[in-house]
């Protein structure tokens, strides 16, 4: 695997899902603290929003701990199937919404996240695009051109 690919594309495919989901968080409202305690309710449930800085820190830690691990496996399916990376856009495209439904659909109802997931409404379709083109598509570009020399 590609260490500066999985480094450069998982930390920037996370920073730019959280900073879309900071700023539709935002406009709704809520504060980045509680925004990142809702990432760590997965760890601890409704407890998490008793945890002020603490679990947000560790919603945040936990974002960029999964934007790390897709990033990784990313790499090594890549290195297996390299026509992944003939078309990074197309790829990434297709990574984002692979994450959106495993996050949706197998991450977060077997974890402790207190809310009910949903997929249909205006967020949802938004943050599916976020997945796709600030999450999916850095990771993708990242492992094509950070990925072609052994790290």
């Amino acid at each position: 695997m590609k260490a500066k690919a999985i480094v450069v594309g998982g930390l920037t495919g996370g920073f730019g899902d959280l900073a879309f989901a900071l700023a539709w968080a935002g406009a709704h409202g809520m504060a980045p603290q509680k925004l990142l305690q809702v990432i760590a309710s997965g760890w601890f449930g409704q407890a998490s929003f008793d945890g002020g800085w603490n679990t947000a820190a560790i919603g945040f830690a936990s974002h960029f701990g999964i934007a790390l691990v897709v990033a990784a496996l990313f790499s090594a399916l890549a290195t297996r199937m390299p026509a992944l990376l003939e078309r990074p856009l197309v790829s990434g495209i297709a990574l984002g919404l692979a994450t959106f439904l495993v996050m949706r659909l197998v991450v977060l109802p077997l974890s402790a996240f207190p809310f009910p997931v949903k997929m249909f409404t205006l967020g949802a379709g938004l943050d599916l695009l976020s997945h796709m083109f600030l999450f999916g598509t850095p990771i993708a570009f990242a492992r094509r051109y950070f990925g072609t020399r052994s790290a």
